[in-house]
């Protein structure tokens, strides 16, 4: 198989995970990129600036359905921008076994808090929503994107959801809106620092772009408790992977 479509493949279906449940596919992303070759730190800034590309087109789609709540994700970006390029810098200072072992932690807590969340029907209604909590999901979103080069979409879903009392379907479309802003701070603190490879942001992003846009058109189809189940599933794994 020609070295394109396995890079096409494999951004296809990153992709179509970070759709499905808002997240930029960070997660995945940085453990590929190390599998191809990539230094921990490169693969962490280029896989900022392969969300930085992708996440464009699960949050047009989002936008679309009126899935986005602008003013969470102004408010958001307010703490999440700068955290990012904090976390960016944090990175090159702090040891692996520690930013593992603090963000394996966060995880677990986080899936623990979304599962335990309760919001009635999941009703459509953005007036309960508490926005003084959500600097708290721009600042803990923003280090962890900086930091780990996740984006920080793997945390907005669960902490909007939990913290600030925004549905599911609308917390998914509006971390795909966010997730393109504090990306893009990370990918430039990155790029500044030498640690993005464009080559290999440019070969995935295709696939990526395709497969976010899929993933996106399919959120309404699963029911919020069938998507807590599975979404707190990834954190729980992801953090095991971190800690093992």
């Amino acid at each position: 198989m020609e070295p394109y479509i396995i890079d096409f493949t494999v951004g296809f279906l990153i992709g179509m995970l970070a759709g499905l449940f808002g997240v930029g596919g960070g997660f995945l992303i940085v453990p590929t990129l190390v599998l191809m070759g990539l230094p921990i730190h490169t693969a962490v800034g280029t896989s900022l600036a392969c969300i930085s590309i992708s996440s464009l087109g699960s949050a047009s789609m989002h936008m679309k359905e009126g899935r986005v709540l602008y003013r969470v994700v102004v408010l958001k970006e307010l703490f999440s921008v700068p955290s990012a390029v904090a976390g960016a810098y944090l990175s090159g200072v702090l040891s692996e076994r520690v930013l593992r072992t603090a963000f394996a932690g966060v995880l677990l807590y986080v899936a623990y808090k979304f599962l335990k969340h309760r919001n009635g029907e999941d009703a459509e209604d953005s007036k309960r929503i508490k926005l003084h909590n959500v600097p708290i999901v721009g600042v803990v979103a923003g280090l962890s994107s900086g930091l780990l080069g996740i984006s920080g979409g793997i945390l907005n879903v669960p902490l909007f959801h939990s913290l600030a009392g925004v549905p599911i379907e609308y917390a998914v479309g509006t971390s795909s809106m966010a997730i393109f802003f504090t990306a893009l701070a990370g990918t430039w603190e990155h790029y500044r620092l030498g640690q993005v490879d464009l080559s290999t942001a440019l070969l995935l992003a295709p696939g990526m772009i395709v497969g976010a846009i899929i993933g996106a058109r399919l959120v309404t189809r699963i029911h919020p408790k069938k998507f807590k189940l599975a979404f707190s599933a990834i954190l729980m794994i992801l953090a095991l992977k971190l800690l093992l």
